[in-house]
């Protein structure tokens, strides 16, 4: 037998169409089963198998997938998921990811139609936030990664021949809030030059980072000799999703030639909402942006982004010339610059192609409206917790993110209801700290969420306090 194709397309032909069926059947009844549940022992064991010799059927498999990883999966598509900022996915970005496997384009580079569209894709993400039309950018696995590119990307601006030697002795400081996310500190860490390099600002009582305090500790790092080369703002913040004064901080980076990254997994759409758009006002004077289309923007997983003003300095950073990857005038070598020129994959997959097809079949206005939809249930929690005297709000709600507590629950049994929470199926919530206690944190970032499923959880978490 040649290749791995079947000889009789028939039987892979009639369970494809049945496995479409029932990808629909189970998004169109999205809601009805529960939002996530243990996988049992059994199952568990069943994955730890030695390496098979022998290949199986697909109805087979697929039989097994159907048993054993459907019922067991995250729940993020589930309307009751308002854990980690994890988008639902849309049934167009279904087909995209079937019809993007169907091509198997390797988009590194080279002269094919996939690399238009991530193109596009990146000129869209910078008319949404408002950085200039020529912004380069590229598509990677999420905002941890792009994240990471902003930081090598500001580095190697401030010192142009750090690629060759190395940032030892460079005294290289950057600057966040102290809500920063994790991935930022762990960037420098990567980066070699040592989380202790990213200087941590406080925050005021809308947990934003404090633009004096920052202004006040850039004037100590320089009179102590570092070389203060970037600030990053945060769009979105993780635990309670507070938005940085970016206006303020963008002029601090310009007073102080520093580089403005922001972080934008996810707040960076809501400058598709009308509403709330004026939030995130000086995003569009960032240097670089990292943001995700697979948390508010819906697109499967994973389609992360990274933007930067200028391209010349993004690929300065990244650009290799190597005899195997030499650019040509025309033919399928053509095409420069290419998506590897702008960050560290060589191998990727055509992540645009969901991405391009979800904003253009939905449309920003339509995706605009969906960031309001999810404010709106964000603060109608926020007012039915208010007005409950058994629970407490946490934290200011800027966006989407709800932080609140039961009155008089320390943290082991918030911990515990939590975890009790998840296993009833009925919402998945996560924690977090604020003020040194553990509270419950919901992320309205699904755009099936309602506020019946926000009742529906306040009803239960209410039933399990009482256990």
């Amino acid at each position: 037998m040649s290749g791995l194709d079947p000889q009789d397309w028939t039987g892979l032909r009639t369970l494809a169409h049945r496995m479409l069926d029932d990808v629909f059947d189970r998004a169109e009844q999205m809601g009805e089963g529960p939002v996530w549940q243990p996988m049992p022992a059994a199952l568990r064991a069943g994955f730890r198998d030695a390496l098979p010799r022998e290949g199986q059927e697909a109805q087979a498999l697929y039989d097994r997938f159907l048993s054993d990883i459907r019922p067991y999966s995250n729940g993020n598509p589930h309307p009751g998921f308002m854990g980690w900022v994890q988008g639902a996915g849309t049934p167009i970005g279904i087909l995209a990811e079937m019809l993007a496997a169907s091509l198997n384009d390797n988009c590194g580079g080279r002269d094919h139609a996939a690399i238009e569209v991530e193109r596009q894709v990146i000129r869209w993400a910078a008319e949404m936030v408002g950085m200039p039309s020529g912004s380069s950018g590229c598509l990677v696995t999420g905002s941890s990664l792009a994240n990471f590119i902003g930081i090598i990307t500001a580095s190697r601006a401030a010192i142009p021949g750090l690629r060759q030697t190395g940032v030892s002795g460079a005294k290289l400081v950057g600057y966040a809030a102290e809500t920063a996310h994790g991935c930022v500190s762990r960037a420098f860490d990567m980066a070699g030059l040592g989380s202790d390099a990213l200087r941590l600002i406080p925050v005021d009582e809308l947990y934003r980072m404090d633009d004096m305090a920052l202004s006040r500790r850039i004037t100590e790092d320089r009179a102590a000799g570092y070389h203060p080369f970037i600030i990053i703002g945060t769009a979105g913040s993780v635990d309670c999703g507070a938005v940085d004064p970016l206006e303020a901080i963008a002029d601090i980076a310009a007073k102080q030639k520093c580089w403005l990254h922001v972080d934008g997994a996810f707040g960076a759409f809501a400058r598709l909402s009308p509403e709330h758009a004026i939030m995130l006002d000086g995003i569009e004077r960032a240097d670089s942006l990292a943001l995700d289309f697979h948390k508010w923007g819906q697109v499967p997983y994973d389609a992360g982004c990274i933007l930067v003003r200028d391209p010349a300095l993004h690929a300065q950073a990244f650009a290799q010339s190597l005899s195997y990857l030499t650019r040509a005038d025309r033919g399928l070598a053509g095409n420069a610059p290419w998506p590897c020129d702008f960050g560290p994959d060589l191998s990727r997959g055509f992540r645009a192609l969901k991405v391009w097809m979800t904003i253009a079949h939905y449309g920003a206005d339509r995706l605009g409206e969906m960031v309001e939809e999810c404010c709106a249930v964000a603060r109608y929690l926020a007012e039915a917790v208010e007005a409950d005297d058994r629970f407490l709000l946490m934290a200011p709600v800027a966006l989407n993110i709800v932080c609140f507590t039961l009155d008089g629950l320390e943290d082991d049994a918030i911990d515990t209801l939590v975890k009790d929470l998840h296993e009833s199926g009925v919402a998945a919530p996560s924690t977090t700290r604020i003020g040194g206690q553990l509270v419950i944190r919901a992320a309205i970032v699904n755009h099936r969420t309602t506020r019946a499923t926000i009742d529906a959880m306040l009803a239960k978490i209410l039933e399990l306090a009482e256990r």
